[in-house]
């Protein structure tokens, strides 16, 4: 655990290294991908269509304060934590490192990846029932995903005093819960996530979930111009969009951010300095894990391969 207020370039742990090397990651491809999009990925709130008209705010924490029972449908139908278990640190599920709930896993195999406890309820229950619509995808999947953060977020928040209490850890973290969900959330909405789901039926709606991505990737696809649309093109031939998902994907995670941190408690900060410049330059994010003045996502997980984020919390745990 980085000590509060360092700003070093050594990494005091490996939640650390991990995270400046995802960094690096961030740095070489953002210009990349905006090169690339030509600005045609990134989504605006005020444009989302999903409410049956445009809105007044880019904000996702206004919007979703504002619309949010609208957002949710008649009796909350698409509330994100729905089927999701309501204890989220539980023993109970310890055996999600089987063959057969994690993607790539072989059977005795023990170099597979073990899904932490944090994820195993991820609250993203809305995206399964996003619509498909061809106008305004892009925008209308941004409300979407920052509905899910944000109440993922509020399952997370009600767990912070036990882990504080737990890992004499204060103010630091719930931001590093936010992360770890916020790079999760990353890998579901590009196609990377690792969890298969536990049983049939969490497998089914998490199999479900992934063909609607694709569906809406598409009509995103479909919405592009020029090179654009020539470099983005389906080259696997399954319908997956991958390198469409993933320039998605870092045209919008600063909003998305906003929206995982929306509730964060005033007070709370990042374990590493990453806020502004690099190295010895980079200060904390001390309020509600964000840079202060500053359009900066401080964290860097949803840049490290999601097994490896989850053998380092695991042994964090």
């Amino acid at each position: 655990m980085a000590k509060p207020g360092s700003t070093g370039t050594k990494d005091e742990s490996v939640k650390d290294l991990f995270d400046r090397i995802g960094k690096e990651v961030y740095d070489k491809v953002k210009e990349e991908a905006k090169e690339r999009s030509k600005g045609e990925l990134e989504g605006k709130l005020s444009f989302a269509s999903i409410l049956g008209e445009l809105n007044y705010t880019d904000d996702p924490c206004e919007l979703i304060k504002d619309k949010g029972d609208e957002l949710l449908g008649t009796n909350s139908n698409r509330y994100p934590c729905a089927n999701r278990s309501p204890v989220r640190f539980s023993d109970e599920n310890r055996s999600q490192c089987t063959h057969n709930r994690i993607k790539d896993s072989k059977r005795d195999d023990e170099k597979g990846a073990c899904a932490p406890f944090r994820r195993l309820s991820v609250c993203d229950y809305n995206l399964e029932k996003m619509g498909t619509k061809k106008r305004k995808a892009r925008h209308n999947l941004l409300a979407e995903v920052c509905l899910a953060a944000k109440y993922e977020a509020q399952s997370l928040e009600k767990y912070r005093a036990q882990y504080e209490a737990k890992y004499g850890d204060v103010g630091f973290t719930i931001c590093t819960a936010l992360a770890r969900s916020f790079a999760d959330i990353g890998d579901i909405i590009r196609g990377k996530d690792l969890y298969l789901g536990y049983d049939d039926k969490e497998k089914n709606r998490r199999q479900q979930l992934d063909e609607k991505l694709k569906e809406i990737f598409k009509k995103i696809y479909e919405g592009l111009k020029g090179d654009a649309q020539t470099y983005y093109n389906d080259n696997d031939k399954d319908g997956n969009y991958y390198k469409l998902r993933e320039d998605w994907w870092t045209a919008n995670r600063s909003t998305v951010w906003k929206a995982i941190t929306c509730d964060a408690p005033h007070d709370a900060q990042y374990f590493r300095g990453t806020c502004v410049g690099d190295g010895e330059h980079s200060t904390l994010a001390k309020k509600q894990c964000r840079c202060d003045g500053a359009n900066i996502v401080p964290t860097y997980f949803d840049y490290v391969p999601q097994y490896l984020r989850w053998f380092e919390e695991w042994a964090e745990d």
